[in-house]
């Protein structure tokens, strides 16, 4: 049986793609490429391939996560010269330190997600049926990827949402295909478009390392958060919440502990990393945020909690998430480590101690539903905002709660940063609510030339450059590289 590379399927960044065959599967029953996608079945294989993708390391399997909290200043480092230092320098440029990684692998999972759509259209025109999950979900991660790819590299949807935002690659290109930016604001319609034709396709069930109604609904209260269209996102992160059936919050006393099981009370949507398939070892997010120091374990230890961050932590005296938090190598007492992504302090993993490195990625949890609530609900209803914020605020039990009358999206926001620190979060909040940002180069005692010590979104370099490869491939779109570049 031949196998299929959909990379010969659209090839716009041919410089880019040319080298990388980012799908190669043996559908079950298929005899030639042309007829790839058949039955439900095949299509559950290629969404298994989709999932897999964006556990790589260029994506949601290391650098998009550390992107959000590095730059976005809960984390800095301790000495230059162990890799990703561009993250927190912003010595980036088209030629280098690019990350152009994030621009070929999420449009290689587009790609994917794209062949998937239109394989499923050519089998219902037959009246195949049984595919509604497959195309909901991957609508849903076409959704999430142009999220994601629009955030890296256009301006935020709250600053100017008509200037540019990336190509929308909707259906196969031919060969010599050069498509160019949609404005911001068109590639948050096609988000929506995509999260609103899915979610009626999807389950209501849980579906451990795959896209459900309810993760559909989350990203919704994501999107519409960032689109400032609070009435919406508030609709959307309360109809996840009310799934109690499904979704509670992890109590104080199981929190830290969650991080050794897989699909827990929480998760909303989680992408499997498993020994031997997509384990990223020595370069996963853990053994980039351990102690340096700790014995033989592989440990890197590149990015550390930065000061600002952990004196919002150690308020009081109490909160629970201090317990996922280890030593870093600075001293014995400062607790700048971060450990979710090992499974605990001991290195359990979440599926064996032997395996530590494969630790499943949560991307959507239920308490970004509670503060994505709280700050949505802040304009209409301070009462109600201050409620949810209050249900992830008793993490530390020494602070006083929020009222109506004393929260605050400061208040929110920081909870956020605490609560979710090491998700990737933190730099986009504060970019999309125009907050300025202050780097913690004293602690590894760095000079810094590439940017100013403090930032705010109206530098240019809070926005990627297109990787000049891709100009190269597609040169039409040189004179819609961002500023500065």
């Amino acid at each position: 049986m031949k196998r299929i590379n959909i990379i010969l399927i659209s090839i716009f960044m041919l410089s880019i793609l040319s080298c990388k065959k980012f799908l190669d599967m043996t559908p079950s029953n298929s005899a030639d490429a042309n007829r790839a996608i058949q039955t439900p079945r095949d299509a559950q294989i290629l969404i298994n391939g989709i999932m897999n993708q964006m556990t790589d390391a260029s994506y949601y399997g290391r650098n998009l996560f550390m992107y959000g909290d590095v730059k976005g200043g809960d984390m800095t480092v301790y000495s230059q010269g162990r890799g990703l230092d561009a993250l927190y320098t912003f010595n980036q440029n088209a030629n280098t330190n690019s990350f152009s990684g994030f621009w070929s692998q999420i449009y290689n999972c587009i790609l994917q997600a794209n062949y998937l759509l239109e394989e499923i259209a050519k089998q219902e025109a037959l009246g195949t049926s049984g595919f509604d999950t497959y195309k909901g979900q991957a609508l849903t991660a076409r959704a999430l990827m142009y999220f994601d790819l629009v955030r890296l590299y256009g301006k935020a949807y709250t600053d100017n949402n008509q200037s540019f935002g990336v190509p929308l690659i909707l259906t196969r290109q031919g060969y010599g295909a050069q498509p160019l930016r949609s404005t911001v604001a068109q590639t948050y319609n096609q988000i929506v478009k995509d999260l609103t034709d899915a979610a009626p396709l999807l389950p209501k069930t849980k579906l451990n390392g795959y896209i459900n109604y309810y993760a559909n609904k989350a990203i919704q209260a994501r999107v519409y958060l960032y689109m400032n269209d609070m009435p919406k996102s508030l609709l959307a992160a309360e109809e996840v919440i009310a799934a109690t059936s499904l979704y509670t919050l992890y109590s104080n006393s199981t929190w830290v502990d969650s991080w050794k099981s897989q699909y827990g009370s929480e998760s909303i949507f989680e992408l499997g990393v498993n020994p031997l398939e997509n384990d990223l070892g020595t370069g996963s997010l853990g053994v980039y945020q351990r102690n340096r120091n700790v014995g033989t374990t592989a440990a890197l230890g590149f990015f550390y909690s930065s000061t600002d961050f952990l004196n919002r932590l150690n308020q009081g005296t109490s909160d629970i998430r201090r317990g996922i938090m280890a030593r870093d190598e600075s001293s014995a007492t400062r607790l700048g480590a971060l450990y979710k992504y090992s499974g605990s302090i001991a290195l359990a993993g979440d599926k064996s101690t032997a395996n530590n490195t494969a630790v499943n990625i949560k991307l959507i949890r239920l308490s970004e539903m509670y503060l994505i609530a709280a700050e949505a609900a802040l304009p209409t209803n301070a009462t109600k905002a201050a409620d949810y914020l209050n249900a992830i605020r008793q993490r530390n039990p020494s602070l006083i709660p929020a009222t109506a009358a004393t929260v605050t999206v400061d208040m929110i926001l920081d909870e956020k940063s605490k609560e979710l620190y090491g998700e990737g979060h933190r730099f986009f909040d504060l970019i999309r609510t125009n907050k300025s940002i202050t780097y913690n180069d004293e602690f590894g005692g760095l000079t810094i030339t590439s940017r100013p010590k403090t930032i705010d979104r109206t530098f240019n370099k809070t926005l990627l450059p297109i990787p000049q490869t891709e100009i190269n491939a597609n040169p039409g779109i040189k004179a819609q590289q961002n500023p500065g570049y």
